[in-house]
């Protein structure tokens, strides 16, 4: 689930709420790329967003900062000033239709919208890693896009997604139960499980973050985890055990859950970082 957005968005919601500082965003975004830039795509965003325009980039991770205080408001009729959205072929939830900033969100597959600036408009951010000299610090530019007023969205049910996903944790417990009978000394599906978990951890989380939000986003990692391993672990499977146990079509169902879940329980991070 960790990327540059959700990284960003987490961490910029809570310094806005004042339960961060900004080098807690400085430290999340740095973890991503140790130079950040930011430009605008059209001469709207550059005047929401504060930033010259045209200009191919502009600025570092203080010039993020300030877009995001600029152009990001106080919780109104639409949650939270900073949504994260992850969006996948055939779900695009939270994108405007027909947008620029759809287009490039979804080739990226994340994406921050900033709500309640002071004209009422939106702003997107699409995180970007553009063609740079190998011999130089990778940078991760930000784009801004200008976006119209969101529709309200109301808060995900965290507890139906952890609903949802105990019962994908038990799948994906039955297929890794398989995997280690049909493997055998080829690979050790539980060891390459805990590989991938450990390849993705290491991101912090605001302490305002709610327990059972956390406990949601280390229950769909393993999920995930499970996934990656039996994509990977299949064909080999397939040749020693039973096709219906370890099939495509078993699977595929999970990873929706399991994208479900991350975003009601970032929805819910959100949140708890205003009160009231």
């Amino acid at each position: 689930m960790w990327c540059p957005s959700v990284s960003l968005s987490v961490w910029a919601n809570a310094w806005l709420a004042g339960a961060a500082a900004p080098d807690d965003v400085l430290d999340a975004v740095a973890a991503w790329a140790p130079v950040q830039a930011i430009a605008a795509h059209d001469p709207v965003a550059a005047g929401r967003a504060g930033l010259p325009y045209p200009a191919a980039e502009h600025g570092g991770a203080m010039s993020v900062l300030q877009t995001l205080r600029t152009a990001a408001g106080r919780p109104d009729r639409h949650g939270t000033p900073v949504e994260v959205v992850l969006p996948v072929p055939g779900d695009v939830r939270g994108l405007p239709p027909g947008s620029a900033f759809a287009r490039d969100a979804l080739d990226v597959g994340e994406a921050l919208i900033l709500t309640g600036g002071a004209d009422g408009e939106a702003l997107g951010l699409v995180p970007d890693y553009p063609d740079q000299d190998p011999t130089e610090p990778v940078t991760l530019c930000w784009t801004a896009y200008s976006l119209p007023e969101p529709p309200p969205v109301p808060p995900a049910d965290l507890g139906a997604a952890e609903f949802e996903l105990r019962s994908a944790v038990r799948a994906a417990a039955e297929t890794l139960g398989a995997l280690d009978m049909a493997a055998g000394a080829d690979a050790d599906p539980r060891a390459l499980v805990e590989q991938f978990l450990d390849a993705t951890a290491g991101h912090r989380v605001p302490d305002h973050a709610p327990a059972r939000a956390l406990r949601v986003l280390e229950q769909a990692a393993h999920v995930e985890a499970i996934l990656a391993v039996s994509a990977e672990l299949a064909p080999l499977a397939m040749h020693s055990f039973s096709q219906n146990r370890i099939s495509e079509e078993t699977l595929r169902p999970l990873t929706g859950v399991v994208r479900a879940a991350r975003l009601a329980a970032l929805d819910a991070i959100l949140r708890s970082a205003w009160p009231g």
